[in-house]
């Protein structure tokens, strides 16, 4: 059985010491959906909301986060990340699908930053959009995959 990394074997919470640990080159990519009202998808899509463009807004806000991952979730070391991308695919009439991927070489992992900046993206569409539709829906939050350091490539399956 795997044991939980973040508690001491009292069951106090720790950081993880990474001290020891080769730096390697890290990739994680995460997911969020957005589900809205056809009629604000396509005020979105044709920059129509008032708030200005906000696909590029949210992109920048979700590179921010991922920057600040450290910042929010208490056990994630600050890291030095080489580059966060955000990108919408598999957008339809009424839905935002946001990837996000983030790179580093070091010690830990980017999985935290990589669902932060897909978390935090949606959430700003949200803000940006809700004055026409309060209805949205953020959901399907999680990664996608990952790959370096010592437990090498994982790879969502809908049924893990």
């Amino acid at each position: 059985m795997t044991q939980l990394t973040h508690f001491d074997e009292q069951g106090a919470s720790r950081m993880v010491d990474v001290g020891n640990k080769a730096a390697t080159d890290r990739i994680a990519i995460a997911h969020a959906k957005v589900v809205m009202k056809p009629e604000t998808f396509q005020l979105m899509m044709n920059k129509k909301i008032q708030k200005g463009d906000v696909l590029e807004v949210a992109r920048v806000a979700g590179i921010m986060a991922a920057k600040q991952t450290f910042m929010l979730v208490p056990m994630c070391h600050p890291l030095n990340l080489a580059s966060v991308k955000i990108d919408y695919t598999n957008n339809s009439v009424n839905e935002v699908d946001v990837f996000s991927e983030v790179k580093v070489t070091g010690k830990t992992g980017v999985e935290m930053e990589a669902i932060t900046a897909a978390a935090v993206c949606a959430i700003t569409i949200y803000d940006m959009c809700k004055a026409v539709d309060k209805a949205m829906v953020i959901s399907d939050i999680h990664l996608v995959k990952k790959s370096g350091g010592k437990s090498g490539t994982f790879v969502f399956a809908k049924d893990s």
